[in-house]
């Protein structure tokens, strides 16, 4: 497996962000509510503030997403719809660097949209709370973009099970969006269940990815202290595990593929 094959797929990957027009809507209508925030001393609220920094980060976490799913949804069966996919295999580049590199594309692009996102959304922040929690921030930024390494590896995988593009950019959308709202209390709901479903419970809660744990939105928004560096860095440890899953998969299933 060659690093530099890699590092070139993933270049070619990288550059889509720039030349596709999803980045550019979706960061327009992210700084024009961000905006808003620029805006908080007519209020002379603190609490408005807090409430329009939860908004500009919502819409952030939304339009990362959006952009980190259905970019890695289209890469692999783009490829093998246009056919480049065997030319590509022919250079000589193995499958699982075709999976790595694709996934490692779609990861960078989605970090350096969030970088924007979160630059933009600091610069405005900052200029009326005359406050620059950056360790709470470089947390934030890092746990999120984490959380879209996971999703982005596991969309690539449901990619090369589902034919359609869309179809795998919906269920990874259901199954993201599904995991942040009710994974974290599937622990507590499994209690109030009876046997079987409670077993079959806890085995989904054990067994998905709880992205609940990348996200430190109320740090932010209040203001808090970071959150234990030991705690943060295991967390991360644990996407990059999740990751690793889905990536190992996505290799050994691509390999066993037919592309006909």
């Amino acid at each position: 497996m060659q690093l530099r094959s890699i590092l070139s797929i993933a270049g070619v990957v990288n550059k889509e962000l720039y030349r596709r027009k999803d980045f550019y809507v979706l960061f327009i209508l992210t700084t024009l509510i961000t905006g808003l925030a620029g805006s908080v001393s007519f209020f002379n609220d603190d609490k408005i503030v807090h409430y329009l920094k939860e908004i500009c980060l919502t819409l952030i976490w939304i339009a990362s997403l959006v952009i980190s799913i259905t970019m890695a949804a289209r890469q692999i069966p783009a490829e093998r719809e246009s056919r480049t996919i065997f030319p590509l295999l022919a250079k000589p580049v193995s499958r699982s660097e075709v999976v790595l590199g694709k996934v490692l594309g779609c990861w960078l692009a989605s970090g350096l949209a969030l970088i924007c996102f979160y630059v933009f959304f600091i610069l405005a922040t900052a200029t009326r709370e005359h406050s620059w929690p950056l360790a709470t921030y470089f947390q934030a930024i890092v746990s999120h973009w984490m959380l879209l390494g996971i999703v982005t590896a596991l969309t690539v995988l449901s990619s090369l099970v589902f034919s359609a593009p869309s179809s795998a950019a919906t269920v990874c959308f259901i199954v993201t969006f599904g995991i942040l709202l009710v994974g974290r209390h599937l622990g507590k709901l499994a209690l109030q269940m009876q046997e079987p479903a409670r077993s079959i419970a806890y085995a989904f809660y054990f067994t998905i990815p709880q992205l609940s744990f990348f996200d430190i939105r109320e740090f932010v928004v209040h203001n808090y202290p970071p959150a234990p560096w030991g705690a943060w860095l295991f967390a991360l440890l644990y996407g990059l595990v999740y990751t690793g899953i889905f990536l190992l998969s996505s290799c050994v299933l691509f390999r066993r593929k037919e592309l006909s």
